[in-house]
């Protein structure tokens, strides 16, 4: 009897670690902390594998960061970037045409003000993350600070991950957006896709924000997750197979084309001599020949004539 406990406990425990390796893995990050420290405290409370990402700039940035790390959880910088739609821009924004040291001297600032921070994503940032020639800039600088990026992915064609070749900071992806309306009933909707993501793809991060429906929809969802879902932080998936579909955006800043305009018009053939101006005489009597040869009047003249009826 011992010994087939001991081989049924055998049995049991490789079966949970098969099931536990076969898992999909799904990561939470609450971006835009810094501003609402009541509402950002009901976060800290969520399981440690729920992640946040600060605002630098934010005037509680360096209290939220130590908070959440004191707590257990993982920390990013939440770095505005310049986005395509015009917008008043926040303070210490990336934009593509800066240079590498103004790039440097903002992450700096940044890593300084959001003690604990283990990664980076962008606060918006379309026109930024587009642009190959400024995340170049931006991944040689996070490669000081040993941080990973994080790519919200607010455009499809982000040249993260091709920026980051050739050096050693890692990027991964966000896959849904959480919060989009603050209806709870679609953040629940959202949440369950990220789940399916996960289970099919293996992994899958959802990024949301401390609103108060968001806060409420995890309360109830991220202590149910179905069996075969692990809730893991970001950085865990950094060796997680990662697909780019960008395509190489290489314009460099400042010097973007304007949109190409597919209809370019009719183009006309110029005479090689000056043409002849037509009399009103002769112009009246090619229409009436063109006219009086037409078919339909052919068609007119026999039925007139009575060529169209049967014998």
């Amino acid at each position: 009897m011992p010994q087939f406990r001991t081989v049924f406990f055998a049995a049991a425990s490789g079966l949970m670690l098969a099931t536990s390796a076969w898992a999909g893995k799904l990561s939470i990050v609450i971006d835009d902390f810094g501003y609402r420290p009541q509402q950002e405290n009901q976060v800290l409370t969520l399981p440690t594998n729920v992640s946040v990402a600060v605002l630098p700039n934010a005037p509680h940035a360096r209290e939220m960061a130590t908070k959440a790390h004191n707590a257990g959880h993982e920390v990013l910088i939440h770095l505005p970037m310049a986005p395509l739609s015009k917008q008043p821009l926040e303070k210490d924004t990336l934009r593509p045409d800066m240079s590498s040291s103004e790039i440097e001297r903002i992450i700096r600032d940044a890593v300084n003000k959001v003690p604990y921070a283990v990664g980076m994503n962008n606060h918006m940032g379309s026109a930024m993350t587009s642009s190959l020639f400024g995340m170049q800039k931006v991944m040689q600088s996070l490669e000081q600070y040993n941080l990973y990026f994080l790519d919200s992915m607010t455009i499809g064609n982000s040249q993260a991950t091709r920026a980051a070749a050739g050096t050693r900071v890692k990027v991964i992806k966000r896959k849904v957006f959480l919060d989009d309306t603050q209806n709870e009933a679609d953040i629940r909707f959202q949440f369950n896709r990220a789940i399916q993501l996960a289970r099919k793809t293996g992994s899958a991060i959802a990024i949301g924000h401390p609103h108060p429906s968001t806060v409420r929809v995890l309360q109830q969802m991220v202590y149910n997750l179905p069996p075969d879902i692990t809730l893991v932080r970001p950085s865990s998936l950094l060796n997680e197979p990662q697909v780019d579909t960008s395509t190489p955006n290489n314009t460099q800043p400042g010097k973007q084309q304007p949109p190409r305009n597919p209809f370019r018009g009719v183009k006309l053939c110029k005479p090689k001599q000056p043409i002849e101006p037509v009399d009103a005489t002769t112009y009246f009597k090619v229409i009436s020949e063109s006219i009086a040869e037409s078919a339909l009047v052919k068609y007119l003249q026999h039925q007139w004539q009575g060529w169209g009826k049967q014998a």
